[in-house]
């Protein structure tokens, strides 16, 4: 990089795909020469950047395009690789094979701040999934996520607010935005979507039918892994639960505020001097889609499998890849009877100990099966993974008002009304209105489409009612001109990050996140890229009654503030002394520089 290079970059186009590769091609060569050159002098820092490619997660894309661009304008040799999601959440979440990745976190912060804990937290470090996937180690971060577990009220919510600003100052990963959920419907067949969650399990639940001739409620999606995978605990195939949501019941689903009753009858909680005891007690007459009777063991097999897929089987619990979060607050669970449990919680308060019973339940009779070391063809793939873990689960038995039908890999997948779901049955519930009346289709049927594009127009021309993935705002235009077309903007809580591998140096430095954040132009970005369907944001928690006060966005982040030369390009000079600041090097070249990893 020459010393010539201005102290401002120009912003170029955000979504170039010659650009992206081009740094691909470009980075490779440095590499190759200077491994001719000699490893035994300090080397240009290299750095990848992972995400996924803009079909799938368009602002994902832009956000790390740019990134690579401030890197190696700063002296900073980055490299942009693109991944199909599957291949993005094992490399990321499973493996931890990355230096920098941006993407976007599940919908787990609208209700309660609690998923702080498996984010963030150092025991979780070492295991798959959302759970610490930065190998963040604090301790003042872990006593302050393991207080506000125990605490309620007013002294956890000033305890939540502590706890952001530590994030914010040590940034293991670095919120971005939160961009709206665009859903493209029509409502000749089926009418009262959820504005807020159209495609969730309770807003498909919660829909009408206006053609009484339509049985089949129609989805058109670019995301092909509900065709390829149903495991309900695959981190690399769930970040958004819609189907597998009806496919699998728990014990209760939160609406909004409110918790319902769902395969739970009642629940009953009382308080012990170290924690809070819930008795469950589950519907009469429920069954699985094959048929077998649930009973409370199931839910004492559930909290035990989701802890350690092994059941005890492996030196070294092997936890699934999901819903760690809210298992984790579950001590114990009793079986008292074939249709009742009580589940212990210690050290949790009665504000945050609910929120285990999200979880979906899980058949005993069926994944008590999956407990041995994962196996692909014959070879064990290692140890520290069950075959639970990986398994695509291809024909499902969960309990959920949905039964699988059919599915075809990466075109189609069809689903049925299970006839003894309680909702489905016509017998008496408590579940209230609109979702107790019952699905208002028999079938589901999702059909793959490509691009967004395409997934409009299966909806535009009458072969599907909505989209089910998320839509980039490029289409809008398409939805607004057509008559028959409807446009839900729903908000999300799934933020956009910046998440730094601190297992790696100089990663693992503080400072040198920080730096690396003030590259970006947060409020550049979400105006460029979405339109303003979105919002830039400071905070994980952002969007809900959590948000600290001293980390609300006033037009810039007050913890990492973008190095802005004054007309809203990036100040190289700025970002360069700052690295320098903290003890980092520059050679002649305005190479940032470091001894050999």
């Amino acid at each position: 990089m020459s010393n010539a290079l201005s102290s401002t970059l120009t912003r170029r186009s955000l979504l170039a795909a010659g650009g992206a590769f081009g740094v691909l091609a470009s980075a490779g060569c440095v590499r190759q020469a200077r491994n001719v050159a000699g490893r035994d002098r300090p080397e240009q820092l290299s750095l990848d950047v992972k995400t996924i490619p803009g079909d799938a997660a368009p602002f994902g894309l832009a956000t790390a395009n740019r990134l690579v661009e401030s890197l190696n304008a700063v002296g900073i040799d980055a490299q942009l690789t693109p991944l199909e999601p599957e291949e993005f959440y094992r490399q990321v979440l499973i493996n931890h094979n990355f230096d920098i990745y941006v993407g976007q976190f599940p919908e787990q912060f609208e209700f309660d701040p609690d998923a702080l804990y498996p984010l963030s937290h150092s025991m979780f470090d070492a295991e798959p999934g959302w759970q610490n996937p930065f190998g963040f180690t604090n301790l003042e971060c872990n006593d302050l996520l393991e207080a506000q577990r125990a605490q309620s009220g007013g002294q956890r919510r000033e305890t939540v607010f502590d706890l952001q600003e530590h994030l914010a100052r040590t940034a293991p990963f670095v919120p971005i935005a939160l961009i709206d959920q665009l859903t493209a419907i029509r409502t000749d067949q089926f009418d009262e979507w959820n504005p807020v969650r159209p495609t969730a399990p309770l807003g498909l639940l919660g829909i009408t039918r206006v053609d009484d001739e339509t049985d089949t409620l129609r989805l058109a999606s670019n995301d092909q892994r509900i065709t390829v995978n149903r495991n309900p605990i695959a981190a690399e195939f769930r970040r958004h639960g819609a189907i597998i949501g009806l496919l699998y019941d728990p014990l209760t689903r939160r609406d909004g505020d409110e918790l319902i009753p769902w395969l739970a009858q009642s629940v009953d909680w009382d308080r012990r001097d170290d924690g809070v005891e819930a008795t469950v007690s589950v519907r009469p007459d429920l069954s699985w889609h094959d048929g077998t009777e649930i009973t409370a063991d199931d839910i004492a097999f559930t909290y035990q499998f989701l802890t350690d897929t092994s059941l005890g089987n492996a030196e070294d619990p092997i936890p699934t890849s999901k819903y760690r979060g809210r298992s984790s607050l579950v001590s114990d669970v009793v079986v008292e009877s074939d249709r009742s449990a009580r589940i212990s919680f210690d050290d949790v308060s009665r504000e945050i100990a609910p929120t285990a019973l999200t979880v979906p339940l899980l058949p005993e009779h069926v994944w008590a099966d999956k407990t041995g070391p994962a196996t692909i063809a014959g070879i064990e793939v290692n140890s520290e993974t069950t075959e639970a873990v990986v398994w695509n689960n291809p024909e499902p038995v969960g309990s959920g008002p949905l039964r699988f039908e059919s599915a075809t890999d990466g075109e189609r997948a069809a689903f049925e009304l299970f006839d003894e779901h309680f909702l489905v049955d016509g017998r008496e519930t408590t579940i209230p209105e609109p979702y107790g009346s019952g699905p208002a289709f028999d079938r589901l049927e999702i059909q793959l489409a490509g691009t967004d594009s395409s997934a409009v127009e299966l909806v535009s021309i009458g072969d599907a009612d909505a989209t089910l993935s998320t839509l980039g705002p490029g289409v809008i235009p398409r939805i607004r001109e057509e008559s028959a077309l409807d446009l839900i903007v729903s908000p999300s809580h799934g933020f956009y990050h910046l998440g730094f591998n601190t297992r790696r140096s100089p990663l693992g430095n503080p400072h040198f996140r920080r730096t690396v954040a003030q590259l970006l132009d947060k409020a550049a970005l979400v105006a460029d890229v979405t339109d303003d369907f979105g919002e830039p944001i400071t905070s994980p928690v952002a969007g809900t009654e959590w948000l600290a006060p001293s980390l609300e966005w006033d037009g810039r982040d007050p913890i990492v503030p973008f190095f802005d030369d004054g007309s809203g390009e990036l100040n190289v000079t700025m970002a360069r002394e700052q690295f320098t600041e903290h003890g980092f090097q520059f050679n002649d070249e305005d190479e940032l520089v470091v001894r050999n990893r």
